[in-house]
């Protein structure tokens, strides 16, 4: 059933091939910058709407992962050197493009002391050096619960602090095996213990098999460490050896994730077939901002 599902792409996740002029052109400066976006190593279904709106996610570190969920299409082996060039590389792209909020991620880096820490606090400070009119959100791994290492990212301020929970507890172990469902819990609780008043943020798929109330745990659990923001999409299969699809959740089940999340507080839920991690970013800040968290 699960590769009949697969098969048979619901009409609302089809999305026009990218092409545009700014597609082009952001492309062409990233490429010229020796960097990567999680954009096109994910196989971001978005890819075409945000590229068009200059909007993109960097990915440093490489594009090679230490960890082999069973859902990512990111590369799995042995990472290269790090290139402590990179952040002011990134800054200069992120000043090139004019950009008012920029999102950075990374593979996992398991085979660093800090797990690329000392990197994502570098690159923020260079692009609140570069370009001080720019916020800065970075999606982190769980640095293996080294909190010394949150720390030094939070110390460079950023303006959200993303960590992704992906999946339900159930579920979790099955698709993150190197992960750990209440360490991630546990890393978005800190980040607010270091940094009072700080934006936070997690995201989740559906559709790898979890229940509807599992979703809402899930959801509970999030809010029960304060996080601020959430994003929920659908889980698109890469290829045949990742996690198969379980089911396609319809617009109208998402609508009701994003209700059921305002209802427990969340400051704004992004919630739908095509949401992923990064996406209309800057809007979800400006709504937590809004509230004042």
């Amino acid at each position: 059933m699960a590769d009949q599902a697969q098969r048979r792409l619901p009409e609302w996740l089809k999305v026009k091939a990218p092409g545009g002029r700014n597609y082009l052109e952001l492309r062409q400066i990233i490429k010229g910058g020796g960097l990567h976006t999680v954009c096109e190593e994910a196989r971001c279904p978005n890819i075409g709407e945000c590229w068009d709106r200059k909007t993109a996610t960097f990915m440093v570190l490489g594009d090679i992962c230490t960890r082999a969920c069973a859902y990512c299409a990111v590369d799995t082996g042995r990472p290269l050197t790090v290139d402590a060039l990179e952040p002011l590389r990134l800054a200069e792209t992120v000043h090139k493009l004019g950009l008012r909020y920029a999102v950075i991620t990374s593979v996992d880096r398991d085979d660093l002391p800090d797990g690329g820490a000392f990197i994502f606090a570098q690159c923020i400070t260079q692009i609140h050096k570069r370009l001080p009119t720019c916020k800065v959100e970075v999606l982190i791994p769980d640095f293996q619960g080294d909190w010394a290492a949150l720390a030094s990212v939070m110390e460079a301020k950023p303006e959200t602090l993303n960590h992704n929970i992906e999946t339900v507890r159930r579920v979790f172990s099955r698709v993150r095996p190197k992960g750990d469902y209440d360490l991630s819990l546990e890393l978005l609780a800190k980040a607010k213990e270091l940094a009072t008043g700080s934006v936070t943020k997690s995201g989740m798929m559906v559709g790898l098999g979890e229940t509807w109330d599992e979703i809402l745990e899930t959801m509970r659990d999030l809010r029960s460490v304060d996080c601020d923001l959430l994003t929920i999409g659908q889980y698109l299969r890469p290829s045949p050896k990742h996690a198969p699809l379980a089911r396609w959740y319809t617009p109208d089940e998402f609508k009701e994730l994003q209700d059921e999340g305002h209802a427990m507080g969340f400051s704004n839920v992004a919630s739908g077939p095509l949401v992923r991690s990064s996406y209309h970013a800057d809007e979800q800040h400006e709504a937590a901002t809004r509230v004042g968290v």
